[in-house]
């Protein structure tokens, strides 16, 4: 892993307080967004985590951030992307999906992810990419809805890897950070 970009991604990010009605602090990552040289490096470093693994023909990312990693990490490996779509009330998908359900998330939420059943072909081979992973709610959920369209999860490639090691190993996750090496 390139050294030069880990610092890059801790120097970028940074922690906001959203005031007295909050609970926590919410991850600022519009830094990583913003720097253009940073940003065109993070689609190949992405794609790098999984050099031994069969080449994915599709990348698959869940709304929102993921919409904007997913692309770059397609580009670089030459492959199509999906994405992956929250169940919500106020905004449905008119396509048929494919929905997978995940665990509690970081805050406690049980969510549906769907992929489109006409983006997927048989004989797939799918990189799930994200910004964060806390809890592999939303990967386990995209894994579930993948093997309910018969495609292969090649893994989980992240930027900031917080989810504990055993989930993450069963996920297959790799990260470029772990969470601790973020500034507190």
């Amino acid at each position: 892993m390139d050294a030069d970009l880990r610092a890059a991604l801790v120097e970028t990010f940074r922690w906001l307080d959203p005031g007295p009605h909050s609970t926590h602090l919410v991850s600022d990552l519009s830094g990583w967004w913003r720097d253009p040289a940073l940003l065109a490096r993070l689609g190949g470093a992405l794609a790098g985590l999984f050099p031994a693994a069969p080449a994915p023909t599709v990348v698959i990312s869940p709304e929102a951030t993921g919409f904007l990693l997913g692309p770059l990490v397609a580009v670089t490996l030459g492959a199509g992307f999906v994405e992956g779509h929250k169940d919500t009330r106020d905004r449905r998908v008119p396509d048929a999906m494919h929905w997978g359900t995940s665990t509690p998330d970081y805050r406690g939420r049980t969510l549906r992810l769907g992929v489109r059943a006409a983006r997927l072909r048989a004989g797939d081979r799918a990189l799930i990419v994200d910004d964060w992973i806390v809890t592999g709610a939303q990967v386990g959920a995209l894994r579930a809805a993948l093997g309910r369209a018969g495609v292969e999860v090649v893994g989980a490639a992240v930027v900031v890897d917080g989810c504990p090691p055993p989930v993450g190993a069963a996920l297959g996750v790799r990260g470029l950070l772990r969470a601790a090496e973020l500034p507190g």
